[in-house]
């Protein structure tokens, strides 16, 4: 669970949500026909710019802000560097029945126990790293688009209240709350995509480039196993793709 996502997301909406209660009766800025032209031409509209099974898949892709499974670059490498002394000592076949967690850490030994150069092997594991990004940015696009069309739907909103508005200029008591409706729409753009959409884009970006640091680390670990480089050089190779602050805590583990 990121607690930080959840955090800032109340924090964000409890601040605005005081404004609303401090200034007023907050069922003033309630208003259904708002509601319907942001939030449902919004996500009208990303049905438009992208397929409706991706974008119902939306709601999956938003719990990866809420959740962080990745486990962090620097807990892959004694992982890698404890094969990389195995497959010296035993031989590259002894790591074929090897209870390896990771996933895509055990799939790239696999190719190379049976019988894929390394080379090989890096570019198949370098194939899947881009395949995943390519996936994963389409339900960030998704995020994206909405973050960039609420604040439109909230203007045309607003100027369909104008409008609207315009009618009862001959009942100067109507003016007021049929303007108030009218900026309601705005307003509901612009906490959608200042608030949610763009945020939990960018969210889901992080996380895809640490997910990707992760591969891109297990794959040049790997690489020097199958080329069967001592252990202390896959050690210190492993660690350049680490920041300062990572290098220092794996030193103070060992």
């Amino acid at each position: 669970m990121d607690i930080g996502t959840i955090l800032g997301l109340l924090g964000a909406l409890g601040l605005i949500t005081a404004a609303m209660v401090m200034g007023g009766s907050p069922d003033s800025f309630f208003d259904i026909k708002s509601v319907l032209i942001v939030f449902g031409g919004t996500v009208s509209l990303a049905a438009v710019n992208q397929k409706l099974k991706v974008v119902l898949g939306a709601v999956k892709v938003l719990m990866q802000a809420f959740f962080d499974r990745q486990a962090p670059p620097e807990t892959l490498i004694p992982v890698l560097v404890d094969l990389a002394q195995k497959a010296r000592k035993e031989g590259l076949v002894s790591l074929e029945g090897e209870d390896i967690a990771d996933p895509f850490v055990a799939h790239g030994l696999r190719l190379g126990v049976d019988g894929l150069s390394p080379e090989l092997v890096k570019a198949a594991l370098t194939s899947e790293v881009a395949a995943l990004k390519a996936r994963h940015q389409v339900g960030h696009k998704v995020f994206r688009f909405m973050g960039a069309t609420a604040p439109s739907m909230g203007m045309i909103g607003t100027l369909v209240g104008l409008v609207q508005m315009l009618k009862t200029l001959d009942d100067p008591s109507a003016i007021g709350p049929a303007m108030a409706v009218a900026l309601l729409t705005t307003l509901y753009g612009a906490i959608l995509a200042f608030c949610i959409f763009n945020p939990i884009a960018d969210k889901l970006e992080n996380r895809t480039e640490e997910e990707l640091a992760t591969k891109r680390l297990a794959v040049a670990g790997i690489e020097s196993i199958l080329q069967g480089d001592n252990s202390m050089v896959i050690q210190s190779k492993l660690e350049a793709f680490l920041s300062p602050g990572a290098r220092a805590g794996l030193s103070k583990d060992k």
